[in-house]
């Protein structure tokens, strides 16, 4: 599969600081030797960095031999398909970045799910159209839902936008 992301769009770069992605590349791109599926461009909060923390993924922690600096809310991380959606379904999911998604991450989370959580979602709904999803039902929200863990959009640093 090209890396195409969850619109069919190319696929954007997710960050680079820090660097992010299975390959360390910026993107989230993926590939056979990428078993967890580090697909989805996540903005972290400190809510999704506790819950993965919790189920035994520790993102906060640098592991330095591993090209691992440690997260902070705000950054944009590659995280896997697998562990976003079990935060969702905890209420702990973390912001997405649509164009940055690759979408063979709709084959593990359904389109509707990160739409509720995207930062960068199109206007037009009808940019959703033709794409394969799991569930057809369900508004696209226009606004990240609210945070209750003190973060907001407007905290994060400048080259974690860019």
């Amino acid at each position: 599969m090209d890396d195409r992301n969850v619109f069919g769009g190319e696929l954007e770069p997710c960050g680079t600081d820090p660097l992010t992605g299975f390959y360390r590349d910026g993107c989230c791109t993926t590939g056979p030797q990428d078993s967890g599926s580090h697909t989805i461009c996540a903005v972290v909060t400190a809510e999704f960095l506790e819950h993965q923390r919790r189920i035994g993924n520790d993102l906060i922690t640098p592991a330095p031999r591993h090209g691992f600096p440690g997260l902070v809310p705000g950054d944009r991380w590659c995280v896997t398909a697998a562990n976003w959606l079990r935060a969702h379904r905890d209420g702990a999911a973390a912001y997405v970045v649509m164009a940055s998604t690759h979408a063979r991450a709709l084959e593990i989370v359904p389109l509707e799910a990160l739409a509720e959580h995207a930062v960068d979602v199109p206007r037009r709904r009808r940019t959703f159209r033709g794409l394969k999803s799991r569930r057809r039902t369900g508004a696209v929200a226009a606004q990240p839902p609210p945070r209750t863990d003190g973060f907001s959009i407007a905290s994060l640093k400048p080259s974690t936008l860019a």
